[in-house]
């Protein structure tokens, strides 16, 4: 018998826009730019569910959340988190940790870096130590270098019991 461990990777881009703040790992950032998108366009939110999804063949967040159904216009991303562990539960999956990627130049990450991460864990049901918050820029190449855009990554790992092999 084996322990079966399952990683998921998760990926998202939004559009940055003119406004006074965007939300990022389900807290409110104010700042000069907004981002764009159907819901509340939480970029590392979107991210996470897709690693979790990713963990028990799950599909991705477009799947359950389409961006065409006006239910989910303006939703907290936090409700898709919270699906998305949900459906974990269901499947006999546990979080172990989180690690994730900001790739931004704006808005500056370390500032809010804690409260990130303090966010991620309440939403995972982690502890701190088990969430990791982590930020780079393109060096001013890119979309993101250009400030058009948003990105994020996500990686989780699982454990779904055993396995017998």
């Amino acid at each position: 018998m084996i322990q079966d461990i399952r990683t998921g990777f998760g990926f998202d881009v939004h559009k940055l826009i003119p406004g006074d703040g965007l939300w990022l790992g389900g807290v409110f950032i104010p700042c000069s730019h907004s981002l764009l998108g159907h819901s509340d366009a939480d970029a590392l939110l979107h991210a996470l569910c897709d690693a979790i999804f990713g963990t028990i063949n799950g599909g991705d967040i477009g799947q359950h959340f389409p961006p065409t159904d006006p239910q989910w216009a303006d939703r907290p991303s936090k409700y898709f988190v919270e699906y998305a562990m949900n459906m974990l539960r269901k499947a006999g999956g546990t979080l172990i940790n989180a690690d994730t990627l900001i790739i931004s130049e704006t808005p500056k990450i370390n500032p809010h870096r804690k409260a990130l991460q303090v966010s991620i864990a309440q939403l995972l049901h982690l502890p701190l130590e088990r969430v990791n918050i982590k930020a780079t820029t393109t060096e001013t190449l890119g979309f993101t270098g250009r400030k058009e855009g948003l990105a994020a990554q996500a990686q989780v790992s699982v454990h779904m019991g055993t396995l017998n092999v």
